[in-house]
């Protein structure tokens, strides 16, 4: 049976289709959602069977850190063991929008989520959609794209009904994302950075927010 795809604005979502939306991921669902990058699968990350449910929906191997969207800073601290001088003057530079940080996961996180890593990928993305999920839920979401593990990204409702819609219940359908680029991943450790992967944030300008 296909996921049930529901209309949201990206610029006033309905608070009633927020709440519906949270419903799922309280109950231990995982439900495509838009981003202000791609579109991503939303859970509750502190949820072990969701969490595995994402593995399984993504096919995606479960050695790979699923990342974390939030919608504060301070937020993203509860997720974190310590926070470098780096991760605020990215967070205060680059927040919301197209920056993924990674840090040391805190003891409070499962360590499946971090892929047993014990990094977590921690993310404010400037989207109202998103931001109001995390709001009526209470707590951060994860992120990961969504879409078929080694397939390309979604930029809109169709592309992930396309790829993913017989193995969700539910996709929030904001249209096209229309951005093209996925969020730049910075993994911090004390006073050292490096790119992960490049995407929306140049490299020059990290740089120039760490000067």
């Amino acid at each position: 049976m296909p996921a049930e795809l529901l209309k949201v604005s990206p610029d006033a979502p309905d608070p009633a289709t927020i709440r519906y939306a949270v419903g799922f991921i309280g109950e231990g669902q995982v439900i495509g959602i838009p981003t202000d990058t791609f579109y991503g699968l939303a859970a509750d990350p502190f949820n072990l069977a969701a969490v595995q449910q994402i593995y399984r929906v993504k096919g995606r191997p479960e050695n790979r850190a699923l990342p974390i969207l939030v919608n504060s800073v301070a937020q993203a601290a509860t997720l974190a063991r310590a926070l470098p001088e780096s991760f605020y003057k990215l967070a205060k530079k680059f927040w919301p929008g197209g920056m993924t940080l990674v840090l040391e996961a805190s003891n409070r996180l499962p360590l499946r989520v971090t892929g047993h890593t014990g990094r977590v990928a921690v993310r404010w993305p400037n989207s109202l959609v998103a931001c109001a999920l995390i709001d009526q839920f209470e707590g951060p979401i994860t992120g990961t794209s969504a879409n078929l593990s080694g397939s390309p990204s979604c930029s809109s409702g169709d592309e992930l009904m396309e790829q993913l819609g017989a193995r969700l219940p539910l996709v929030l359908d904001a249209g096209e994302t229309g951005v093209g680029l996925a969020s730049t991943i910075v993994s911090l450790s004390d006073d050292k950075w490096h790119i992960v992967r490049e995407g929306l944030v140049p490299e020059a300008d990290i740089r120039e927010a760490l000067a």
